[in-house]
């Protein structure tokens, strides 16, 4: 499988671009669009390497399902004015954040230089995928059997977030004013 080096470096970028605004934008509305772009630049990249289901489902379920989700909880929780002004921070807390990320980014780039290579495939070849039927099949197959319980707790967790998301804008709702008497 060989794939362009130009439409790669091309989603790469809008992904990392993408990313960054993700970060920077003060809106959170704003950011989580940014995300969307995220997402269909990810879409882009496995569609690159001969994956178009896994692209599809990062297309629905991604920028469709769970987007839709965080804006919900956006708009639901009126988080949508910015609380955290960068620029209003003390210049301590911007520089330990500052140092924090280099450092991480440091060590990301030191554990991909030092790790080995990459796993071998084991029984998933392209040959081996192509006579199971291909790659749907196995990656449903693969999904709905020996990785039911993440699949599942996945859910669970996604309810508990809306869930959560309801009770906090509930609770805020119903809080009484002080001073404020009838």
């Amino acid at each position: 499988m060989e794939i362009s080096p130009i439409f790669f470096y091309l989603f790469a970028g809008v992904a990392l671009a993408a990313s960054a605004m993700v970060i920077l934008k003060r809106n959170p509305v704003a950011s989580a669009f940014s995300l969307v772009m995220v997402f269909f630049a990810f879409a882009g990249i496995y569609a690159l390497l001969d994956a178009h289901l896994i692209a599809a489902i990062q297309i629905l379920v991604y920028a469709g399902a769970i987007m839709v989700l965080f804006l919900f909880v956006i708009m639901l929780l009126s988080a949508d004015v910015p609380s955290f002004d960068l620029r209003r921070a003390h210049p301590v807390a911007r520089a330990v954040g500052g140092v924090l990320s280099l450092v991480l980014f440091g060590f990301f780039v030191w554990a991909f230089k030092n790790s080995p290579s990459p796993a071998p495939l084991g029984n998933f070849t392209a040959e081996n995928i192509e006579a199971a039927g291909g790659n749907s099949r196995v990656l449903s197959e693969l999904m709905f059997s020996e990785y039911i319980l993440p699949f599942e707790l996945t859910s669970v967790l996604l309810l508990a977030a809306i869930i959560g998301a309801v009770a906090i804008a509930k609770r805020k709702q119903s809080l009484p004013t002080e001073g404020r008497r009838k």
